[in-house]
């Protein structure tokens, strides 16, 4: 059976103008995600892969083309329903983590059910939750400067499936991280993409790309390369499908 179609593009361009200067930041792309996948974009600075970010997120619309998420049309939103869509459908993670100092671990990965409407009983108990999944049930009254950077990111990464939203958008996650401290935080996105999670992870290191089952390549605001990870995904899996694409 395939795949349920959790993102498509269609001859998406987002274009800015800078004075006397047009820039094109993405180029008609076209691009289809499925349920369940792990993917990075990747690319150099400039390539567009941030932009593209923005676009998948919710955070910008584009210029022209059409983007459904989860087979609605959000390309034409207005900012009110698109932060609805965001709050219900994707979980972010970002580079400098984005905390709030004055919360704890527990009020900060809480925060976001305020704005769902849960009442503050549920929002505890699922905080609590996950924090517990990212191993921080132990850390869960620390402030962000009471914790390490791989905490912080766990905090973060516990706060972005709080709402047990379909896409988990991660922006960079170990930027900011040793070795060590990346690979732990690679193995909790590997383990939220077990759990059903879709997963879509930008970056512009290969040794992070890699933990991906897909990588998509970007360069001056277009996809030159779409690509299986053979190094993970095994032939013989029949719950993906991918547009295997070289430019």
């Amino acid at each position: 059976m395939e795949s349920k179609i959790i993102i498509q593009l269609e001859d998406i361009a987002k274009t800015y103008i800078m004075g006397q200067q047009t820039v094109e930041a993405l180029k008609n792309l076209n691009l289809i995600i499925h349920k369940n996948e792990y993917v990075a974009l990747m690319g150099p600075s400039g390539s567009g892969k941030s932009t593209l970010m923005n676009m998948l997120g919710c955070l910008d619309s584009p210029t022209s083309g059409t983007y459904f998420l989860n087979g609605i049309n959000v390309s034409g939103m207005e900012d009110e329903d698109l932060a609805i869509v965001r709050n219900k459908e994707i979980g972010f993670v970002f580079q400098t983590f984005h905390l709030l100092p004055r919360l704890s671990a527990l009020d900060n990965v809480a925060l976001p059910l305020i704005y769902a409407g849960f009442n503050k009983e549920d929002r505890i108990r699922r905080a609590e939750e996950v924090l517990t999944m990212v191993g921080l049930d132990n850390r869960m009254d620390h402030k962000p400067n009471e914790l390490s950077g791989g905490q912080r990111q766990r905090v973060a990464i516990a706060r972005a499936l709080v709402n047990n939203p379909a896409i988990i958008l991660a922006d960079e996650p170990t930027g900011n991280l040793d070795t060590k401290t990346s690979i732990e935080i690679m193995a909790i996105f590997e383990e939220i993409h077990k759990n059903g999670n879709t997963v879509i992870l930008v970056t512009h290191e290969p040794d992070i790309a890699e933990h991906a089952h897909r990588i998509v390549k970007m360069k001056d605001g277009e996809i030159y390369a779409d690509v299986i990870n053979e190094n993970i995904i095994s032939a013989a899996d029949p719950n993906h499908r991918y547009t295997i694409k070289t430019v």
